[in-house]
């Protein structure tokens, strides 16, 4: 026991932990550049390798990861070829390379199995994931690689960023585009087979996906985005690897693989900006605020000119605006821009059907987008006779923020 944990449970946490944090970090890369499912190609095809591994070997970790880094990279390579040089797009690319390797590994098992080996039970852990086998030199290996391949992330942040999001300037500039693809598919294929162990080929997409997946809906910064990825993948991790540690019925591997995806659904669903929860309420927000302003204008339109106290009907109203009239007709009494009439007779004898007019307030938001509205006209017919600066049309806004108080009085000047 080390201040009252199980040593070997502090031991998988802190592998699991790292595993899922630096795994997570390159996911990010792999889902930018849309290029997830060659992760799942890239752990299915580490198996021959981890069978060449334990052939020559046995048990040892050192060989396995660099056998299965070997054979995760040339099936990398197999689909870069292969969509560079023929017309076979990407996804069946992925296919040919995921069953050619997957399906070599599986020869290679059925061998040892045939010659009585004992360490078909050993690679068992690598594709299915055994988690709470690893030992302390396994972690340190483990650590000593995630290093590595951070320390090359934080070198090459630039040009690996760059190559993420706009290749074409890349290879523009003169950037070696091949190599730098290489870079990230080679420490792609060293994160992916670092988590082989834990997750095993069949579940160790999800070790990379999920995180990065996750830290996509909170922000649109790269930098931020690696971070967050990094922090969902390792706390998914040794969050796993402690539960499983506190009841044997949960596996490891699995877990963590539950955890990294409930924190990319609950992302999907409540992160800010991107979040499913947060768009709706956009929706249901903007549904109101287009009611009411439409309601506003079909108002403002149908009093007379110099009659603001005139009342409307709601019968008229919903006729001018349509079904989603009683709604803005809401939102705007809400806000204190328009009140019903009192002074009829039918409605001191209760038999009004609801009728409707301005306070002063609403009559001077109402004059206020009316002239908004006239001006942002003015601008689309004569914004290039008279020479003002391009701006893009939202009528949502108001113009007179955009434009000089000079362009705004040439405007209005046309407009009356």
């Amino acid at each position: 026991m080390v201040m009252g944990i199980d040593y070997t449970l502090l031991v998988v946490a802190v592998g699991s932990a790292i595993l899922g944090g630096v795994t997570g970090m390159m996911g990010v890369f792999a889902v930018l550049r849309r290029q997830s499912l060659v992760g799942d190609a890239i752990a299915h095809a580490a198996l021959p390798g981890i069978v060449l591994g334990f052939l020559l070997s046995g048990r040892d970790m050192g060989p396995l990861v660099i056998g299965a880094t070997l054979t995760g990279w040339l099936a990398a390579m197999l689909i870069s070829v292969i969509v560079s040089t023929t017309k076979i797009k990407q996804d069946t690319a992925i296919g040919i390379s995921l069953m050619a390797f997957f399906a070599l590994g599986i020869v290679g098992l059925t061998h040892l199995q045939s010659i009585g080996s004992s360490a078909v039970a050993g690679i068992d852990e690598y594709i299915f994931g055994q988690a709470a086998t690893m030992v302390q030199a396994d972690v340190q290996l483990i650590a000593g690689l995630g290093l590595a391949i951070v320390t090359i992330m934080v070198v090459f942040w630039k040009e690996m960023k760059l190559v993420t999001f706009d290749p074409d300037f890349a290879r523009a500039n003169g950037y070696p585009l091949r190599w730098l693809e290489m870079l990230i598919s080679s420490l792609l294929v060293v994160g992916l087979v670092m988590g082989l162990r834990v997750a095993g080929a069949i579940l160790m997409l999800g070790v990379l996906v999920a995180p990065a997946v996750a830290a996509r809906q909170w922000t649109n910064r790269l930098s931020i985005m690696v971070i967050l990825a990094g922090i969902f993948g390792a706390v998914s991790g040794a969050s796993g690897a402690v539960i499983s540690g506190w009841d044997a019925a949960f596996p490891t591997g699995p877990f963590i693989i539950v955890i990294a995806f409930t924190f990319a659904v609950v992302s999907i669903a409540i992160a800010p900006g991107r979040g499913l929860f947060w768009r709706w309420w956009r929706q249901f927000s903007d549904r109101y605020r287009f009611a009411a302003q439409q309601v506003m204008r079909d108002l403002y339109r149908a009093i007379p000119a110099n009659r603001p106290e005139f009342a409307i009907s709601t019968q008229k109203l919903i006729a001018l605006s349509g079904p989603t009239a009683p709604i803005g007709l809401k939102r705007l009494e809400r806000k204190g821009l328009i009140r019903r009439c009192e002074e009829c007779e039918l409605f001191q004898s209760g038999h009004c059907p609801g009728c409707w007019l301005f306070t002063d307030q609403g009559l001077m938001a109402a004059q206020s987008d009316a002239r908004n509205q006239r001006l942002w006209d003015c601008y689309r017919c004569y914004a290039h006779d008279l020479g003002l600066p391009l701006i893009a049309e939202d009528r949502q806004c108001d113009i007179t923020a955009l434009l000089t108080e000079d362009a705004v009085l040439r405007l209005e000047q046309l407009s009356d």
